[in-house]
C-alpha cells in the first residue's frame, strides 16, 4: 500500500508519452559528455541522471556522477541550468535511484513512510522546496527507481520497466492496480525471452504477454552496444527494419530505453525514426558554442533538430 501511495504522489508531475520515444541513462561515466552534449544530440526524449546510490536506507546517501561532480561539495547544482536547457527543448529530465551498486527500500506496509519518500523526493528533486537541493533549483520530470530484481519507476509516467520473463511474482500485484502508465521491460540478460541467434521468437512472445497488462504503454529496455549485455543485444538495423514494424502493430507499444549514453555510439542515431540527419552532427563539441545575440542578453546556446537553447 505504502508503494502505490508514493507512486499515486508522483502522479501530480505525469504527462502522457506519445508516440516512438527514446530514452537513455546519464551519468555514469564521464567520457560521455555533458548532460548538455546528451540533449543535444537530438536523439533522445528521455534522459535519466544515474544515480542516487541509497534511498531510505539508514540515510540517503549523496549522487553518484562519475567524474561529472562532487555532490559533497554541492558542485552537482551546477547540473541545474544543463537539466532546464534539456528540458526547454521538450526532453523530459528524471532522477534514477539504485543502480547496479545502489540501494534502497520501499516499505509496502507503513503509509507514513511512503509519504516520508514521496516528500523527500519531492522536496529535493521534483516541485517542492529545500535548502539542500543535490541538483540545484532545477525541477525534474520523474524518479526512476532502480533494484537488482528490475523495478523502475519514472514519475514523468507512472511506469515500472521490468525485466522480461513473465509473469512477475514480486511486481504483478502492483501491475494489476493499473496506476502505472508505462512499463519498460528489460529485453536482455534473460536468453529465455531475449532476441538471439537471428530470431526474434522468443521476443515476440514475452512482449505480446507484456503488451496485456493493465499499463499505458510497454517499452523495450535496451543495451546500446553488445559488451553491455551477455544476451539479447539486437543490432539497430534489425531494432528499425524488423523489430518496429512488428512492435508498432499494438497500441501500447511507446519506444526504447537504453543502456547507456556512455555505449551509445551510434544506436539512437540509427533507430531514431526522427533524427535529425546529416543536419546537425551527433557532436556538441562539432556544434560548438556560438553567440545568441543582443535578444537574448548576448548570452551563448546551442541548437539542435529539437531548436535552439539559450544557456
Amino acid at each position: 500500500m505504502a508503494l502505490l501511495l508514493l507512486l499515486c504522489f508522483s502522479l501530480i508531475t505525469v504527462s502522457t508519452i506519445r508516440g516512438l520515444q527514446i530514452g537513455v541513462y546519464w551519468g555514469q561515466c564521464r567520457s560521455e559528455g555533458s548532460l548538455i552534449d546528451t540533449c543535444a544530440t537530438g536523439n533522445y526524449h528521455i534522459v535519466n541522471i544515474a544515480f542516487l546510490n541509497s534511498f531510505h536506507t539508514a540515510r540517503n546517501g549523496p549522487l553518484n556522477l562519475v567524474g561529472h561532480c562532487d555532490p559533497t561539495t554541492g558542485d552537482c547544482t551546477k547540473l541545474s541550468q544543463e537539466i532546464k536547457s534539456c528540458q526547454a527543448l521538450g526532453i523530459k529530465v528524471s532522477l534514477s535511484i539504485g543502480g547496479g551498486a545502489g540501494s534502497y527500500t520501499l516499505n509496502s506496509t507503513h503509509n507514513g513512510d511512503a509519504t516520508n519518500d514521496a516528500l523527500y523526493l519531492w522536496n529535493n528533486f521534483l516541485g517542492g522546496e529545500s535548502s539542500s537541493r543535490p541538483l540545484g533549483d532545477a525541477v525534474l520530470d520523474g524518479i526512476d527507481f532502480v533494484a537488482a530484481w528490475g523495478i523502475h519507476h519514472q514519475s514523468i509516467e507512472i511506469s515500472l520497466p521490468k525485466q522480461c520473463p513473465f509473469p512477475d511474482a514480486n511486481l504483478q500485484p502492483a501491475l494489476n492496480t493499473g496506476v502505472f502508465d508505462c512499463v519498460w521491460v528489460m529485453f536482455y540478460n534473460n536468453p529465455s525471452c531475449d532476441y538471439s541467434h537471428g530470431s526474434l521468437d522468443n521476443l515476440m512472445v514475452s512482449w505480446n504477454k507484456w503488451t496485456q497488462i493493465n499499463a499505458g504503454q510497454v517499452f523495450l529496455d535496451l543495451p546500446a552496444a553488445p559488451e553491455v549485455a551477455t544476451s539479447g543485444y539486437i543490432p539497430p538495423d534489425l531494432i528499425r527494419n524488423r523489430v518496429f514494424p512488428e512492435l508498432k502493430r499494438n497500441s501500447k507499444f511507446g519506444g526504447v530505453v537504453l543502456w547507456s549514453r556512455e555505449y551509445d555510439k551510434g544506436y539512437s542515431s540509427i533507430i531514431n525514426q526522427k533524427v535529425c540527419g546529416s543536419a546537425w552532427s551527433d557532436s556538441a563539441s562539432d556544434m560548438a558554442m556560438f553567440p545568441m545575440g543582443s535578444k537574448s542578453g548576448g548570452g551563448q546556446g546551442f541548437r539542435t533538430c529539437r531548436g535552439t537553447c539559450v544557456l
